[in-house]
């Protein structure tokens, strides 16, 4: 099989799907692999690295042209050039990348339709011997780190304790909402960086994490049996629960200096934890970084991908934190969708086992049609006949 490596064409993504060293793992699967032109140069790897690592140069052309593309985003992900990008590629084809498809079923459901195959990276379940192809995780490590830095050069104050001859300078506090793969690496990097150190979650069973990080776990009077749903991940709540989660919330709020907002559940608009009464609160000089400001903000007054200021208080949107450090995120992206595309192989592609969860849970379209059941419904398309996929 023909394996393509695309180039982003979102404007501000600089990773790349598979970088040199991945091209001789792919090569051992018997994957004959090729590189469009550029791909890997945002990201520090050069068209003359993949050639030594024994990929092919193409154009984007003959790249389209691979019977199995791979990119770091694809469909609902892709932004406004994905239409074109689909329309280059044959019907047959199979793509590997993030997709969006809980949020932009309708994007998936046309390309569906135009013949593709297409596995969503982000669906991929989180059990034992799926975790080295979690995208998820891997980049949100990555942003959970950022954010701390981000908040850190926009803060007017240093992040630790220091004792000097002019006298002691006290830390910084940092709140983190949500204990996620991205939460727990910004505790742990404001606490590197000297900060003291709080957080949140609506899990209490994360509260053991987030201690071991030396952070303090923030409890709240509140009913949250029933917050996990499987794999993990917090579970979207009532209005009445959100209600009285902000109120509780809003003193600690009030009396940090930065605010790290890592809280989202997949496939929904995220939970509102930071009013505009709780941010008017904040001290003049404070800063929150809202990692949901692409799905609606976990802070209220945030805008994707912008800088606002409240009443002093610094709100950053960031979207697309991975992308700032391209060089070692695509790393970590590259072993993801290596380990990923081995599993297909192995699985038999592109004959699929149906009782291969991996395979099973991140098939979005086959055969010219939505295949996974979830997309299906928020297309609002009904269930498929039991053996039809």
């Amino acid at each position: 099989m023909k394996v393509a490596v695309l180039k982003e064409t979102l404007p501000g993504e600089r990773r790349v799907a598979v970088v040199p060293a991945g091209v001789s793992a792919l090569a051992k699967l018997g994957l004959d692999v090729s590189v469009e032109s550029g791909a890997g140069l945002a990201a520090g790897f050069s068209d003359d690295d993949y050639r030594t690592a024994g990929a092919a140069i193409v154009s984007r052309g003959d790249a389209l042209a691979a019977e199995c593309v791979v990119g770091v985003r694809g469909c609902g992900a892709a932004g406004d050039r994905w239409a074109e990008e689909r329309d280059g590629l044959r019907a047959g084809t199979v793509l590997v990348a993030m997709c969006d498809p809980l949020s932009s079923p309708e994007i998936c459901l046309a390309a569906a339709e135009h013949g593709l195959t297409i596995f969503a990276l982000e669906l991929v379940p989180r059990i034992t011997r799926a975790q080295s192809m979690d995208v998820l995780s891997s980049q949100a490590n990555i942003a959970g780190y950022r954010a701390v830095i981000v908040a850190a050069a926009a803060l007017p104050r240093i992040l630790p304790m220091m004792t000097t001859a002019a006298g002691t300078l006290t830390p910084a506090k940092v709140l983190v909402l949500g204990a996620g793969v991205a939460g727990l690496q910004a505790i742990a990097t404001a606490k590197r960086l000297g900060a003291q150190v709080s957080a949140y979650d609506v899990r209490p069973a994360v509260k053991e994490q987030v201690q071991s990080l030396g952070a303090k776990f923030v409890e709240l009077p509140l009913e949250t049996g029933g917050s996990e749903v499987a794999g993990g991940y917090a579970k979207a709540m009532g209005d009445e629960f959100y209600a009285r989660q902000r109120e509780l919330l809003g003193r600690v709020v009030a009396d940090s200096d930065v605010v790290i907002c890592t809280a989202l559940i997949p496939g929904q608009k995220a939970p509102v934890l930071v009013t505009a009464d709780m941010v008017r609160r904040m001290r003049p000089g404070s800063v929150v970084v809202d990692l949901a400001a692409e799905r609606g903000g976990n802070c209220e007054g945030s805008r994707p991908d912008e800088t606002v200021v409240v009443d002093g208080v610094t709100i950053l949107g960031p979207t697309n934190l991975p992308a700032d450090v391209p060089f070692h995120t695509s790393q970590l992206y590259s072993k993801n969708v290596v380990t990923f595309l081995a599993h297909l192989v192995k699985a038999g592609l592109p004959d699929l086992p149906v009782d291969d969860e991996i395979c099973r849970d991140t098939l979005v379209a086959r055969g010219g049609q939505l295949v996974h059941p979830k997309v299906r419904e928020r297309a609002g398309l009904p269930p498929l006949a039991p053996g039809s996929a």
